[in-house]
């Protein structure tokens, strides 16, 4: 795996997502490394929903606080955590995301809090094991 400097994971209030962060607190620590949050909400389309700009707020709101949760809780175990809200599928945010800012590990939840959608992995944790190009690691 060699030595990342910045690991990203998702996030997302479930209890897979806070064993996630956990596990990628344990990687970072011998190696110094940075974790990197994202919360993804969902695009919503506008037609049909009459109050998308009050659900997104509640959206973006419930994103920020998931995300202070787990800087605090980074802080208090001595790792450095930066955060990013984005708005679209998630897979494909999470996948361009690591990308974009040159993340060497994801680390992240078998399911959130979207249910199961698939037999053994979710959909969106699937989906980023096999789009990614760098190491992924799924916690249960």
């Amino acid at each position: 795996m060699g030595q990342p400097k910045k690991i990203l994971v998702p996030l997302d209030g479930s209890s897979n997502a806070q064993r996630a962060l956990d596990k990628a607190i344990t990687f970072a620590k011998p190696f110094g490394a940075k974790i990197a949050g994202i919360s993804v909400i969902y695009h919503v389309p506008v037609t049909g929903i009459h109050n998308v700009k009050a659900m997104r707020a509640t959206w973006v709101k419930q994103a920020r606080k998931i995300l202070a949760k787990a800087k605090k809780h980074c802080a208090q175990r001595g790792v450095d955590f930066s955060e990013k809200i984005a708005t679209g599928y998630a897979g494909d945010e999470i996948v361009n995301y690591a990308m974009k800012s040159n993340c060497g590990l994801i680390v992240m939840g078998s399911r959130g809090l979207s249910g199961p959608k698939a037999a053994i992995l979710g959909s969106v944790s699937s989906h980023v094991l096999h789009k990614a190009r760098m190491p992924v690691v799924i916690v249960k």
